[in-house]
């Protein structure tokens, strides 16, 4: 955002995505003459030629007299190099460091400063525990409401995750399906084990990413080859899934996925509906494993709870 020496907002923008101008490049086009203004920016404008030119050479020649960044980037290629610049330049720099700066794009931050992509396990399940009865069905645990919401969840990731016995057991699409809505669209991709993936499914028609740790024949989409044993690594499929650009990914797998990620440490926060129901015995746990003393159930930190009509919304981020 530009704001003049009289406190009006002259421009305003935001990155679109990969390719498209950084914010700050959109909202000084949007504001013409920046003379003496001060730009407000979530993350440090960039150094480096990408897919656009380095934003800090724009601020530059903007004239701005001020610029306040809410974070610092921590793409190691920028990391500090952009207030440089701009106080080389006699540019006045104060960095806030506001954890919301963060918080406006988790994803990035954890890519940059681990390598892997940022992944949200979402789940629902009934007030005790089941996210499915033992014959395997699941649908529905969740209100309308809480599924629609869901849906939103979709719409901001860039992928949604399954693994291939969900992909059997569901036949899902994966895609945001709420009314009116045209947006994005995230990639839908399986990981797969050594059994055989279903020939007829919906999703083949959608393009999805096969992760497997050897090439197989696909009806359709494309294979991403990772390390592992009889199952892609999850830290490796993280990592590749990163280099690809997909930096958000909603895991909607079952317990043995779940499990298996979160067991792996890939999983960084999570979103638990919980129906209004009791299923009243043993059925399916969201996270298939041992759970042989309290000492190992892990903390996390609750962020937010919200009722959503029938059900409850909880969300939660790993404590480590």
């Amino acid at each position: 955002m530009v704001v003049s020496s009289a406190n009006e907002v002259l421009g305003e923008g935001a990155h679109t995505g990969p390719g498209q101008p950084h914010a700050e490049v959109v909202a000084l086009d949007r504001a013409g003459d920046a003379t003496g203004a001060t730009l407000y920016v979530s993350l440090e404008p960039c150094t480096f030629q990408g897919r656009t030119p380095p934003c800090v050479d724009r601020v530059i020649a903007s004239g701005v007299s001020t610029v306040v960044i809410g974070a610092i980037d921590p793409d190691p290629r920028v990391a500090g190099s952009g207030v440089t610049a701009l106080e080389e330049a006699g540019i006045r720099v104060d960095v806030v460091g506001d954890p919301d700066a963060r918080a406006l794009d988790p994803a990035y931050f954890h890519h940059r400063e681990s390598g892997r992509a940022f992944v949200v396990a979402k789940y629902a399940m009934t007030l005790d525990g089941s996210v499915g009865a033992l014959d395997g069905t699941s649908q529905w645990i969740s209100s309308d409401e809480a599924r629609s919401d869901a849906h939103v969840l979709r719409a901001q990731a860039d992928a949604v995750l399954i693994g291939s016995g969900t992909l059997a057991a569901d036949n899902p699409m994966l895609d945001v399906r709420l009314e009116g809505y045209e947006g994005h669209q995230p990639r839908p991709v399986v990981v797969a084990g050594k059994g055989p993936l279903p020939q007829v499914a919906r999703i083949w028609e959608r393009g999805p990413l096969v992760v497997s740790t050897a090439q197989r024949p696909l009806p359709g989409g494309e294979m991403l080859i990772v390390s592992g044993d009889d199952y892609p690594d999850p830290v490796a499929t993280c990592r590749a899934l990163a280099d690809l650009g997909y930096l958000s990914v909603l895991l909607e797998g079952g317990p043995t996925l779940m499990g298996a990620w979160w067991h792996a440490g890939v999983i960084t926060a999570g979103v638990a509906y919980v129906g209004a129901r009791v299923a009243g015995g043993a059925g399916m746990s969201p996270l298939r494993g041992t759970f042989r003393k309290v000492d190992d159930a892990e903390r996390v930190v609750i962020t937010s709870t919200r009722a959503i009509g029938d059900d409850v919304r909880i969300d939660f981020i790993r404590e480590a």
